[in-house]
């Protein structure tokens, strides 16, 4: 009866467009700012996202923009280190930033007739940052008990860390955000500095305002506070290192005794969503929920877990948002009495069985019911989409790709789905891990 229900609802409703307002418009100083309102709750956003990640660092200082990140918070010449969320917290909102490979973005959440009040507190530190010789150590020392807790102590984030740093051997994205531990020690208060002033400038940036506002507001304020913060004429263009072609599967056994349970991973590299032309990467977005997306209805789980009980767990992944090449990823927790190798000749096989079979009509319906809903759900969230837009804006995309992303994802047909499947699983392209405990007869990996 739910099926029938699922189904009868897709057929009936086309994809939406996004329901909120959305305006932009672009200061002189080249500061692009987007506005998206919705007036259910007296609530607004704001989100600066800079246009600069980790995959932009040089050779050598891993970990800048992460460490700048939080350096932002120590203060500039009118705010004390720690006063612009002490101000946001007792204004009864909430701040944070992070940091990704292709941007660095911090924001506010607070009631709507608060907006002038971060704006100010933002924009002050867009242009005048103060780092003290005591702020830059301490800060550092946090970032490396920060590697400590998250990656260090944690045997699957070093092991998807080697994954990562196998399958990118050219591209800056084989480099984890945080930093290698031995050049996070090295960085100092100039390198933070001088990240700052080439990157952090208005014509590097995307300001989004999403909640309780009107345009007319936002441009008012954002001419006030924003606009007389000078361009960086000298901003460097954006240009990486590319991934070349990969010639040979590569494999990874990681091996450390804090393990509980054993597990495959595998990534391909894959074509990432280009402006313009999101098509493939759409195909792969309904190729990854196919496969991996829920565990009881999806190939691999049908297969793996319900079929020939070989697994417990199995999961597939692609997030085409970004500026590189970036990855197709699966994964499987094999059964209690199946080895490693047992669970890749599983997964292999499986792979094989569905390259051969192709998609079943009333699961790639089912999918692409399950991907309107989540279309439609996302509206619900006015943070989560003052970040679609952001991100998306800060890795080169237009409002009009954001806004064609649920069109594109309609139009996927089973042939393009199959089509981008021969593209991109190809062992050719990937890299599998294993990540188990030690033999009884091996010495534990330093």
């Amino acid at each position: 009866m739910v099926r029938a229900w699922l189904a009868a609802a897709f057929a009936l409703t086309a994809f939406p467009a996004v329901s909120a307002e959305v305006s932009s418009f672009t200061l002189e100083n080249g500061l692009q700012t987007v506005v998206i309102e919705d007036h259910r709750a007296p609530a607004v956003v704001q989100m600066v996202w800079y246009k600069v990640g980790a995959a932009d660092e040089v050779a050598g200082k891993s970990g800048i923009a992460h460490y700048l990140e939080h350096l932002m918070f120590k203060g500039t010449d009118t705010m004390a280190p720690g006063e612009l969320s002490k101000t946001v917290s007792a204004n009864g909102g909430s701040d944070n930033a992070f940091t990704s490979d292709d941007y660095t973005a911090y924001y506010q959440r607070i009631a709507s007739d608060r907006l002038e009040l971060v704006m100010k507190m933002e924009a002050d530190r867009m242009q005048h940052l103060q780092i003290s010789p005591d702020d830059w150590k301490t800060e550092r020392q946090v970032i490396l008990e920060e590697r400590s807790q998250r990656t260090d102590s944690n045997p699957q984030a070093l092991f998807s860390e080697q994954v990562n740093a196998a399958q990118y051997q050219n591209s800056p994205y084989g480099t984890p955000i945080i930093g290698w531990r031995a050049e996070m020690e090295g960085l100092t208060r100039e390198d933070a500095l001088a990240w700052y002033h080439r990157y952090y400038a208005p014509n590097n940036a995307v300001l989004v305002v999403a909640g309780d506002v009107t345009p007319e507001e936002v441009k008012t304020l954002a001419e006030k506070y924003y606009g007389p913060i000078p361009a960086n004429p000298d901003l460097p263009p954006r240009v990486r290192p590319q991934e070349p072609t990969q010639l040979a599967e590569r494999k990874i056994d990681f091996r450390d005794p804090r393990v509980a349970q054993p597990s495959l991973t595998r990534s391909y590299l894959a074509p990432e969503r280009n402006p313009g032309d999101q098509k493939e990467a759409a195909a792969l977005t309904v190729l990854a929920d196919l496969l991996g997306g829920n565990s009881q209805t999806s190939v691999l789980g049908r297969k793996l877990i319900f079929g020939t009980g070989e697994a417990i767990f199995v999961n597939a992944w692609y997030n085409g948002l970004s500026v590189d090449k970036t990855t197709f990823g699966l994964s499987v927790v094999p059964a209690a009495d199946v080895t490693l190798p047992e669970a890749e000749a599983a997964l292999d096989k499986a792979l094989a069985e569905f390259m051969a079979n192709g998609i079943d009509p009333d699961q790639f319906q089912r999918i692409k019911t399950q991907i309107h809903a989540s279309e439609i759900y996302a509206e619900d969230d006015v943070q989560g989409m003052a970040q679609r837009y952001g991100s998306a804006l800060a890795q080169g995309f237009s409002i009009e790709d954001v806004q064609d992303w649920p069109d594109v994802l309609e139009a996927v047909t089973p042939e393009d789905v199959m089509t981008a499947a021969k593209d991109v699983l190809v062992k050719r392209n990937a890299v599998t891990g294993y990540l188990d405990k030690p033999a009884a007869s091996e010495a534990p990996q330093q």
